[in-house]
C-alpha cells in the first residue's frame, strides 16, 4: 500500500501544536488534501485542549480533566490513523473541523 501524498506533513502536524505551524508553512507551497485534513483536525484537538485547561482553571478541575484525557484519546487515535494512511479522526467532530478551518487550506 502506498502512503498518500503529504503524510509525514500529516504526521509532523500531530507532533505537539508547535508541529502543526510548522505543518502548515510545509503544506502553504504545495498543499496535499491528506495533510490539510489531518491539520485542520489537529486544529480542532488544539482548541478542544484548549477548553480543557480553560475549564480546568475556571470552572471544575474534574471535569478539564475529563476533557483533557478525551483530547488525549481523540489525538493518540488521529495520530496513528495519519501513520496508517486514512483520514479518520472524532466520530462528528473531524468532519466539523473540515468546514470550520476551511482557512487552514
Amino acid at each position: 500500500m502506498s502512503s498518500p501524498a503529504g503524510k509525514n506533513k500529516a504526521i509532523v502536524a500531530y507532533i505537539t501544536f508547535i508541529g502543526m505551524f510548522i505543518a502548515m508553512s510545509m503544506n502553504k507551497d504545495k498543499n496535499h488534501p491528506f495533510a490539510s485534513w489531518h491539520i485542520k483536525n489537529m486544529f480542532g484537538l488544539l482548541l478542544i485542549l484548549l477548553v480543557a485547561v480553560i475549564t480546568q482553571t475556571n470552572i471544575n478541575l474534574l471535569v478539564g480533566d475529563i476533557i483533557y484525557w478525551f483530547a488525549f484519546a481523540f489525538w493518540l487515535f488521529s495520530f496513528i490513523m495519519a501513520i496508517a494512511n486514512k483520514k479518520v479522526g472524532i466520530p462528528f467532530l473531524s468532519e466539523k473541523f473540515q468546514i470550520w478551518f476551511r482557512f487552514l487550506d
